[in-house]
């Protein structure tokens, strides 16, 4: 078992993964790992991914050197486990404002000792192949990876205690839903933002956590948060990056006539 995007985390790399909204076939995979991208942002929350589809696309993620997280609708345990169960090899929790929520939502994930998740049949991320319980545990445990989003000021004045959590890897900033708790939407250069990048980016320093953006997609501003020290980066959609190219071509066409004209 191999969690593509969680080694490269613990080497301080560039972990770089791709949203899905649109994609529903197990080749996206695939696709976006020979794209370049380390991960995929499989989510439940703002559309409509249903179980069945996010664990198929799981499963062929897998073999394809992409590592499979799906970032899950609410807090109800069984939205993390069942998808953990299926064939995701991480999870996102969204909208998590202090330590006692993170604390357990980790539990979710981790088999005892480290959490409380209930152990099932054979996985998926194991090939289902027969293990000893104890070794299907340590290695699962060892592969999951935790994402906990911060999306409000609460959040950010809680990072310290947050990062502190055992099993979390990575803290994310949801950067849009921060914006507008904040009362400056899509104002992502903003001094207020700038700062709470700085305090979660040295929160993560401090417990060796890895930090995390999403919601920024202006590449100036990508590089300069990410030479600040963001590592963990959602790159953007498979929506966004359709429409960007669908549309630069049918204008480079449109500009044909216009030029022989």
């Amino acid at each position: 078992m191999k969690n593509f995007a969680k080694e490269k985390i613990l080497k301080n790399e560039l972990c770089l993964g791709v949203g899905l909204r649109q994609s529903r076939t197990v080749d996206i995979g695939k696709i976006m790992s020979t794209c370049g991208y380390d991960w995929l942002f499989i989510d439940m929350e703002h559309n409509s991914m249903d179980i069945d589809i996010a664990s198929q696309i799981s499963v062929a993620a897998q073999d394809a050197g992409i590592t499979p997280i799906v970032r899950v609708p609410d807090f109800a345990h069984h939205h993390a486990t069942r998808v953990l169960d299926c064939g995701a090899m991480g999870i996102v929790f969204p909208h998590v404002d202090d330590s006692e929520t993170a604390k357990r939502l980790v539990s979710y994930c981790l088999y005892p000792p480290k959490g409380h998740r209930s152990m099932t049949g054979v996985l998926p991320q194991l090939d289902f192949k027969q293990q000893p319980i104890a070794d299907v545990a340590s290695t699962i445990n060892k592969n999951m990876l935790i994402v906990i989003m911060l999306e409000s000021p609460e959040a950010i004045d809680n990072v310290d205690s947050i990062a502190a959590i055992e099993g979390v890897d990575v803290v994310l900033i949801g950067t849009n839903d921060l914006c507008m708790e904040m009362g400056i939407p899509g104002d992502y250069s903003n001094p207020k933002v700038k700062d709470a990048y700085i305090k979660v980016i040295e929160a993560c320093k401090k417990y060796g956590k890895t930090p995390g953006m999403g919601g920024v997609y202006n590449e100036e501003l990508m590089s300069e948060y990410i030479k600040m020290g963001m590592r963990f980066i959602l790159s953007g959609s498979d929506l966004s990056f359709m429409m960007n190219s669908a549309k630069q071509r049918s204008q480079n066409l449109r500009s044909f006539l216009k030029i022989n004209n």
